[in-house]
């Protein structure tokens, strides 16, 4: 029998047997309808079973269907990378396939540690991250999530070492936090003094911790993170898997703040939701330092399936529709949804673009409203005690209105 993910199967309701998708709506076998406010865990940007992304899927699927990424390339991974030149900081321009965001951060975490070695640092072992990160559920990933993570305690023994930094959350009606900010700051310039020179890479998600429970913090904090630890000669790693494609409102959450990584990594969003894919971007530096006689210098990392041409063309065709004006104003029009609208008896209520959550008082608080949404016939997933919101970019005003009613009315 199927055994699913973040399930414990002895608890857990039947999974509900889904027949179809069609835009924000999955359609169950028994004919019921359900408004899917999650994307999904994030993928399907453009709505379920979009026709143009089927469609790219189709005629790609007749050409040219899988070819081994090593000695060969393809249009569609070619066309992928211009495309995305054109919204990726020039700096960055050195693009690695593989199929998912978790391989994506393994990608940059090897990459970043290998660097060094290659331009014979040979001590650059620990690895920084923002408190409450998650970054996916490879050892490389659950690694730099560190040791107190909610996910992967199971597996700490076997994590290398993350020192933590702490987060100052930002939420509306949070008050100032430059203070906190600036004992964060201080704390790290401790830690840097000690152990700087022995750090491998900076690894966050950009200003909005997804797994964690939709925690933002601000672009000054981002920055000034990025600015202390580069002085040490330390890599940084944005983990945009989740932010990225317009997510927080603008094309990259990093788009916010004056300063880029060495790399950034993206997955979820990239195909719309239809086949995996992931990329890791970095820079010209990095790439360099692999290009030797020795072949033990060269990235020896990959998978079956890197590039493929169908996830490719459909990452082409997603990227089109999502840079269309009308795909824009939408996301306005769903970011300005949410700051129009208040949910009354929310806790700590924050938003970035199309997205927005809130807490309530406890996790089995959070597990009755979702409920009472289901029954409603609307598809949310708490995290802990936060609900969230993050739709699909062509949902209606009607069904993220309808969407708000019920969760008064549930509070």
């Amino acid at each position: 029998m199927i055994w699913r993910p973040f399930t414990q199967e002895k608890t857990a309701p039947p999974a509900l047997k889904i027949i179809k998708g069609e835009g924000t709506h999955l359609i169950a076998e028994s004919g019921e309808k359900y408004l899917d406010m999650i994307s999904s865990w994030f993928v399907t940007i453009h709505g379920h079973a979009n026709p143009e992304i089927a469609e790219a899927i189709s005629h790609q699927a007749k050409t040219l269907e899988h070819v081994i990424f090593t000695r060969f390339s393809h249009d569609p991974s070619e066309r992928l990378v211009e495309a995305l030149k054109a919204v990726v900081p020039g700096k960055l321009s050195r693009y690695f396939f593989s199929d998912n965001g978790s391989t994506a951060v393994e990608v940059a975490i090897k990459m970043a540690y290998q660097y060094f070695k290659n331009v014979g640092v040979k001590d650059r072992r620990f690895f920084l991250s923002l408190d409450g990160g998650y970054y996916g559920d490879t050892f490389g990933a659950m690694s730099a999530a560190g040791i107190n993570s909610k996910y992967h305690a199971t597996f700490s023994e076997l994590f290398f070492e993350t020192v933590m930094i702490k987060v100052p959350e930002y939420y509306d009606d949070a008050g100032s936090l430059e203070m906190q900010e600036d004992e964060i700051i201080s704390t790290l310039e401790r830690t840097l003094q000690e152990i700087g020179d022995r750090v491998c890479a900076l690894i966050l998600e950009p200003l909005l911790q997804g797994s964690f429970g939709m925690r933002l913090y601000r672009p000054e904090f981002l920055e000034r993170l990025v600015d202390r630890v580069r002085e040490y000669g330390i890599l940084v790693i944005f983990d945009e898997v989740m932010t990225g494609f317009y997510r927080t409102g603008k094309m990259f959450a990093m788009n916010y703040t004056n300063v880029l990584p060495d790399f950034i990594c993206l997955s979820k969003g990239l195909t719309g939701g239809f086949l995996p894919l992931a990329l890791t971007i970095t820079c010209d530096k990095i790439y360099d330092a692999f290009l030797s006689d020795d072949k033990a210098k060269a990235f020896l990392h990959g998978h079956s399936y890197t590039a493929n041409p169908i996830a490719c063309a459909a990452a082409c065709k997603s990227l089109e529709i999502l840079r269309r004006q009308e795909t824009v104003s939408k996301i306005g029009e769903i970011s300005e949804f949410h700051r129009n609208h208040s949910i009354p008896n929310a806790i700590k209520r924050r938003s970035i673009g199309t997205v927005t959550a809130f807490d309530v008082e406890s996790e089995d608080k959070a597990n009755l409203v979702v409920s009472k949404a289901w029954d409603n016939g609307i598809f949310l997933r708490p995290l802990g005690k936060t609900i969230y919101l993050f739709p699909p970019y062509c949902v209606s005003n009607y069904d993220l209105s309808r969407t708000y009613d019920t969760l008064n009315k549930c509070l």
